[in-house]
């Protein structure tokens, strides 16, 4: 069940035997995607480091694999299609050419990209994505922007439109570079995104 307002989330537990450790995000995704086209049910996933770590407050145990105790979290996944190829990713999705000229969007399920906190009020367990998308910022509010990035204090802004979705499509009058949890997967026009609420075991 997704994360209530006030409610407790996450308890800390032992890990699983068969826990799957990898270093980050994106080495989760290639588990995740072949455990998907396999038709199999998702594993339960050890998280070194990464995005989702970092908006979790982890890492909270040096050794998951050995731990007696760490920080268990079920998290929500996004799919996409991108121009009719599924992908997944569980930080975020970030579409563009440059951070300082042209059109600039994130659908976050994690609040960080790198050192950047930038989606401030994104949580990876709350059953919706917060979306920011700019096209109209001018060079020099995006360079304000950039310096306020780290403490997340670049939000609310007129030329920064926020959301909070559980599905969205975007489309791009020219093919847009696109990463997910940080890797790139090539460019894209046409995306269709949904969240997968409650979808992945993460321990960190």
């Amino acid at each position: 069940m997704s994360v209530k307002k006030g409610a407790d989330w996450g308890e800390r537990a032992r890990p699983p035997a068969n826990l799957i450790v990898v270093e980050d995000s994106a080495a989760a995704i290639q588990v995740i995607t072949a455990e998907r086209r396999a038709n199999r049910p998702l594993p339960a996933v050890g998280l070194r480091s990464g995005d989702l770590v970092r908006t979790l407050g982890g890492p909270t145990s040096p050794d998951l694999a050995a731990a007696e105790e760490a920080l268990h979290v079920t998290v929500d996944l996004g799919a996409v299609l991108v121009d009719g190829a599924l992908h997944w990713f569980l930080d975020h999705l970030v579409a563009r050419r440059s951070w300082l000229r042209g059109r600039v969007l994130v659908v976050a399920n994690a609040a960080f990209v790198d050192n950047w906190n930038v989606a401030p009020r994104a949580h990876p367990g709350d059953g919706r994505f917060d979306t920011l998308e700019t096209s109209t910022m001018s060079i020099g509010d995006r360079w304000q922007a950039r310096s306020r990035l780290k403490l997340g204090t670049h939000v609310p802004h007129p030329a920064i439109t926020t959301r909070r979705v559980e599905a969205v499509q975007y489309d791009f009058q020219r093919p847009m570079p696109i990463r997910l949890d940080g890797w790139s997967i090539g460019e894209g026009r046409h995306l269709s995104i949904r969240l997968e609420p409650d979808a992945v075991d993460i321990w960190i």
